[in-house]
């Protein structure tokens, strides 16, 4: 039975394309029959990275409307016989990726490939919700920074969530992080997220690591996928990968853990994070990434956990106290719980006189003690109107 792999990205730019064609052919280069198609419709870009652009007739959307077969539209690649290559529409909005038709085309795939490459649109549009709901394994596209971390978090969640395997109570979605545009040296000076600290952050299963390498950039220009360049450091990675994809144990290359650390090494480390604790003002991009970024997941974690009416009833909370208090990041605390037949939601706001907004150009009101001869026990309750 074909499996379906999708490669995604919450954010665009980080090599996702060129990914879905170096697996899709180091697949392909092993003898697995495979088929890589584009869902990015209206930014079809695969074609270029394949280098099929002109042979293009038929698109996905041709065949999910019914205008073509799918043998009309499916592209074999030159190079190799088991690759074929399955473009989408320039000229159609994402809306025209219709569910029903994605499952009848992806099930007709399945009957003449061993692998089906999905390269899924960036973010959590229509193009890719559809393309991630139909995922047997996800390859998560991420680059070692900030932006690009917090947004493969919640694409984790929403396969986690929203694929066909969870909605009907499957197995779940085998997920794996595919690292690219790693740079060691700038690792090494502190400008850059190491390989452990984005799996620390993101905690699913690392396929491999491909290095910043000029011979990517060439391959896409060239419309020749980077893993048949076999002296392309970027390439050797991408083969690699798959090799790890199909279940063999392979080495990661590029990676600190390869390089044995000498003693000079270790002690200038240990001084600079050292250092690091006790001026902290003067530590590393890094550091500073890596920090921000759990605080940051830890508050849309406990979000997306909670039942979809919390957020909004925070918001309508904070809406109100922010009427009369002034409410700053550093004060407030947002924890939301959950247990089986009971939701949670706890806001802290830490308040004093200064934060206290003015009304009408005026220093807010505050409470009028009520004489303490109001509460004597013959006296009725304050609030009580008399007749």
């Amino acid at each position: 039975m074909a499996k379906v792999i999708v490669l995604t990205s919450g954010k665009g730019g980080v090599g996702k394309t060129t990914s879905a064609a170096a697996i899709a052919s180091g697949l392909a280069l092993r003898g697995k029959r495979t088929v890589v198609i584009d869902f990015d419709v209206g930014l079809r870009n695969l074609d270029l990275i394949m280098g099929c652009e002109r042979r293009v007739v038929f698109d996905f959307i041709n065949v999910i409307n019914g205008d073509a077969k799918l043998n009309q539209a499916l592209i074999k690649d030159k190079r190799n016989d088991n690759l074929y290559v399955f473009p989408t529409s320039q000229t159609r909005d994402k809306e025209a990726l219709k569910r029903d038709g994605v499952e009848r085309v992806l099930e007709e795939l399945k009957d003449n490939f061993d692998y089906i490459v999905c390269d899924s649109p960036a973010g959590i549009e229509h193009g890719a919700i559809t393309a991630l709901y139909f995922a047997d394994s996800a390859i998560i596209v991420t680059n070692p920074e900030v932006s690009s971390v917090r947004d493969s978090d919640r694409i984790i969640g929403i396969l986690a969530s929203k694929s066909r395997r969870a909605e009907h109570n499957l197995d779940p979605v085998e997920v794996h992080l595919l690292l690219t545009r790693y740079s060691l040296e700038r690792v090494k000076k502190g400008e850059m997220l190491s390989v452990e600290d984005v799996k620390e952050i993101l905690s699913i299963p690392l396929l491999g690591v491909i290095p910043e390498s000029e011979s990517v950039l060439k391959a896409s220009n060239t419309g020749t996928p980077v893993v048949f360049d076999e002296e392309s450091p970027a390439g050797r990675s991408y083969l690699d990968a798959v090799a790890r994809f199909v279940g063999e144990q392979r080495e990661m290359r590029f990676s600190p853990a390869r390089a044995q650390k000498h003693f000079p090494q270790l002690v200038r480390e240990s001084l600079m994070r050292l250092l690091d604790l006790l001026f902290p003002e003067r530590r590393n991009s890094a550091v500073i990434a890596k920090d921000r970024l759990k605080i940051v997941l830890a508050h849309e974690r406990a979000s997306r956990d909670a039942p979809e009416f919390l957020p909004a009833l925070q918001k309508d909370l904070l809406e109100v106290v922010g009427r009369y208090v002034e409410i700053r990041d550093d004060t407030l605390r947002v924890n939301v719980g959950k247990s089986s037949d009971t939701s949670l939601l706890e806001i802290n706001v830490e308040i004093d006189r200064s934060m206290f907004k003015p009304v009408n150009n005026a220093a807010p009101a505050m409470p009028r003690p009520i004489p303490a001869a109001q509460f004597d026990r013959e006296s009725p309750a304050p609030w009580v109107k008399q007749s």
